[in-house]
C-alpha cells in the first residue's frame, strides 16, 4: 500500500475539527518500521502547512486542527516563508521487503528505486535541468562541481568510489524569490559505510569536510530545530556565517540508512532559513 504525506490548505483553521478515528485501532505498519511520531511532530512544525500520515498520528493532527496558529510553533504566521509542495507520497515497497529502519534490515537498504525518494520541487519553482541526469541517475562528477577546490573534489569522488558508491540521484530548483536548491541522495551498500562517510568526511568538529562552492566557511547551524529532525537520521547542519558574499549557502548532510542525503541552498542576500528547515525536514520524511 501506498503510504500518503498530504499537505493541507494553510488557511485559517477550522474551530470544529472533524472526527478522527483512534490511531491505535486503526494503524498498521506493514514493513516492520518503528513507530513514526518524532517524524510526524517534525513535519506538523516545518511542512508547507500540516503533514498527516494516513496510517499513523491522527490523534495529534486531531489537536492540531483545534489550535490557532500563533499556539502552534513554527507556525506563528502567516508569512513566515514556507514553500507550498505538492502531495508527497512514499512509494510502495516491494513485496517481502522490509523498510529500511526495520528491526531485521541491519544493512538499513533502502529497496525501493532511489529516483522516487527525492522531495518534488515546491509550486512555482522551475526546475534545475543541468541535475536531471541520465535516465534520472547523476554522474558523480556533476556532484563534486559543488565543492570548492580542485583538489578537495578529487579526494571526495576518489573517496566515494573506495567507499562503494552505487548511484546518485539528483534534483534541483529555483524559487521565485532566487533560492536555489539541490538535492543529492547517494547510495551505497549499508548504512554503516554511510554512517562513517557523513560523520568523517561531510560533517565533522563543526564544520563540513569539503568546502562547498562559493563560501569562505560554513559553520555548525545551532538555530535548527530538534522538532524539524527526525530520530531514526543522523544529521549535519551548516549555515555560511556573515559576512558572505554575494549569496549565503546552507548545508545539510543526512545520513538515512544505505543512503546519504546532502542538501544545499543558497540565495543573493541570505538564504532564508523556514524553507531549508522545511526542504530538510520533508526529504528525511521520504527516506524512512
Amino acid at each position: 500500500m501506498t503510504e500518503q504525506i498530504t499537505h493541507p490548505v494553510p488557511p485559517p483553521i477550522p474551530d470544529a475539527p472533524p472526527s478522527v478515528p483512534d490511531p491505535a485501532a486503526s494503524a498498521v505498519d506493514p514493513a516492520g518500521t518503528k513507530a513514526r511520531r518524532p517524524v510526524l511532530r517534525a513535519v506538523l512544525r516545518w511542512s508547507a502547512a500540516v503533514v498527516v500520515f494516513a496510517a499513523v498520528g491522527s490523534a495529534t493532527a486531531y489537536g492540531i486542527t483545534r489550535m490557532e496558529r500563533t499556539d502552534v510553533p513554527g507556525l506563528a504566521t502567516e508569512s513566515d516563508g514556507r514553500w507550498t509542495y505538492p502531495e508527497l507520497t512514499r512509494p510502495p515497497l516491494p513485496s517481502g521487503s522490509p523498510g529500511p529502519f526495520a528491526d531485521g534490515n541491519k544493512a538499513g537498504a533502502h529497496h525501493v528505486d532511489l529516483r522516487q525518494l527525492l522531495l518534488p520541487a515546491p509550486e512555482g519553482a522551475e526546475a534545475d535541468e543541468a541535475l536531471r541526469g541520465k535516465d534520472g541517475w547523476l554522474a558523480t562528477d556533476t556532484f563534486v562541481k559543488e565543492y570548492r577546490d580542485d583538489a578537495e573534489r578529487r579526494e571526495l569522488r576518489q573517496k566515494l568510489v573506495d567507499h562503494g558508491l552505487r548511484h546518485i540521484a539528483a534534483r534541483g530548483w529555483i524559487t521565485e524569490d532566487g533560492t536555489r536548491t539541490r538535492i543529492y541522495l547517494l547510495q551505497f551498500h549499508t548504512a554503516a559505510i554511510v554512517d562513517e562517510l557523513r560523520s568523517r568526511h561531510f560533517g565533522s568538529y563543526g564544520t563540513p569536510g569539503y568546502a562547498v562552492r562559493g563560501t569562505e566557511e560554513l559553520v555548525a547551524d545551532e538555530k535548527f530545530p530538534v522538532e524539524a529532525q527526525i530520530d531514526d537520521l543522523s544529521y549535519s547542519l551548516y549555515v555560511e556565517p556573515e559576512p558572505y558574499g554575494a549569496e549565503q549557502v546552507r548545508e545539510a548532510s543526512i545520513g538515512a540508512g544505505d543512503i546519504l542525503a546532502v542538501v544545499l541552498q543558497s540565495r543573493e542576500g541570505g538564504a532564508r532559513a523556514v524553507p531549508f528547515q522545511q526542504t530538510v525536514a520533508l526529504q528525511g520524511q521520504l527516506l524512512t
